[in-house]
């Protein structure tokens, strides 16, 4: 067990004693306050993301889904377990810990007596700059910290909310994202539909209009999309294998559509249901490790046995939309992705509850205490991730851009999360925090953070 951490003889749950802060203070977190299980979940969910942000870190994005064109290879069933088991599982967990941390960041200023609303928002746009120089610089299109805070943005106001109304704003958020994702399925079987008339038309011996021949076209196009093009492929794979301007210019188009149009119309409405659900679940003591053993077993049973099915569901008919486009759209009358957020919170859950259950045990006390080390620099390790991918696979690296296949990324997934552990475990043993979580608490008290540890 960590140093700071008691156990409490009434419960035989761990928790942390408290610390009162003179009003007005500004001072870092002292590792006694540190909540361990939440540093350790967020360690487990930071190493998770890897997984899925590999494959566009390595690879050309036309080639997303491509395993689902090889079910016998070993490529498919890597893709198949990751994607059943973990892709978007890891961010909805770090969604939720976001979400729970906005509730102790201004709890414990609004405590110290400090302006938590001014404090917040200068923090967070601090973060849209981040995430800003982390698209644009360091070029990762799949960045999460502008969309983070943007949503933060929104999020100070529910703070006070009771758990049950947060939980009632992520179902509504759920059900906003799923009528989003019907409405793109409705124009796509409509898409269909308008191609199915003007081919029965051309059999008909019967004149096209120029609007019947764009709708067969625009069919035709989608169809043709499904399948990723080998000269787009070999194209793709050159630019990202040459320097960094190459790479910025081919990259820049992503970051512009993900941190627009994409953000507003789906991501924001995924990132709020999941820190709302954050919130609650923080609320409830959950990440905290507060609730009795029996509630976790429950958690775990509910998110696997709801959540697993819905992913396996949504695995093959994510290959049926992919492998076979037409006969998706005419056979299926409701959207891949209707339960996906419900699927993703019930995974979480249930990975998080798993988690948690082990941990009590005391058993692989060392790896835990690796992973809560992770957690606690996140924002340095998630940046360092991007710094080890990119020289490896970018043309100013070592251009290994689309050199290995989709099962051998994950050799390199495995050698990054042994950089992020050594990295961690060396640097806290002489800092307090990660230096980006340093540069971060300085700039957001607009003065310079103690760093050392035993300062």
């Amino acid at each position: 067990m960590d140093p700071g951490l008691t156990l409490d003889s009434r419960t035989d749950l761990i928790s942390e004693p408290p610390v009162h802060p003179a009003p007005g203070s500004y001072r870092p977190v002292d590792l006694s306050e540190r909540i361990h299980t939440m540093d350790l979940v967020r360690g487990m969910a930071l190493l998770g993301i890897l997984m899925m942000n590999i494959p566009f870190f390595g690879q050309a994005p036309q080639l997303e889904t491509e395993p689902y064109f090889r079910p016998a290879s070993t490529d498919y069933k890597v893709f198949g377990v990751i994607t059943v088991l973990f892709e978007g599982k890891m961010r909805a967990l770090f969604s939720m810990l976001f979400g729970a941390g906005l509730l102790i960041f201004t709890s414990r200023k609004e405590a110290a007596g400090l302006p938590s609303a001014d404090l917040f928002y200068r923090r967070l746009l601090w973060m849209v700059l981040f995430g800003t120089l982390h698209a644009y610089v360091l070029l990762w299109p799949g960045d999460v910290l502008f969309d983070y805070a943007i949503a933060g943005l929104f999020l100070f106001v529910f703070r006070q909310l009771k758990p049950r109304q947060l939980l009632i704003a992520a179902l509504i958020c759920m059900t906003i994202l799923g009528l989003k994702n019907t409405r793109r399925h409705v124009e796509m079987k409509s898409s269909r539909a308008k191609y199915l008339t003007a081919v029965s038309l051309e059999k008909g011996k019967k004149k096209l209009t120029d609007e019947q021949k764009k709708d067969k076209e625009a069919w035709v196009q989608f169809e043709k999309r499904a399948k990723p093009d080998p000269k787009e492929v070999a194209e793709t794979n050159k630019a990202m294998r040459s320097g960094y301007l190459k790479v910025y210019k081919t990259l820049e188009p992503h970051n512009i559509r993900f941190d627009s149009s994409f953000l507003y119309l789906f991501i924001i409405w995924d990132v709020f249901a999941m820190m709302f659900l954050g919130m609650a679940l923080f609320k409830w003591g959950f990440f905290q490790n507060r609730l009795p053993a029996r509630t976790y077993w429950l958690t775990l049973a509910g998110g696997y046995g709801i959540g697993l099915p819905l992913a396996v569901f949504h695995f093959f008919l994510g290959q049926q939309a992919t492998t076979a486009p037409a006969q998706f759209a005419d056979t299926q009358f409701f959207p891949k992705e209707l339960f996906y957020d419900l699927e993703r919170g019930f995974m979480a859950l249930g990975h998080a509850s798993l988690l948690l259950l082990v941990y009590r045990t005391g058993v692989f006390s060392w790896l835990w205490r690796g992973i809560a080390n992770v957690g606690r620099m996140a924002f340095s390790n998630y940046i360092l991730q991007t710094i080890c991918c990119s020289l490896f696979f970018y043309g100013f690296g070592l251009s290994y851009f689309g050199k290995l296949a989709y099962h051998q990324l994950f050799y390199v997934v495995a050698g990054v999360w042994v950089i992020n552990l050594i990295f961690s475990a060396v640097w806290l043993r002489y800092f307090r925090f990660g230096p980006l979580e340093w540069a971060w608490r300085s700039l957001t008290y607009w003065q310079r953070q103690p760093w050392r540890r035993g300062v």
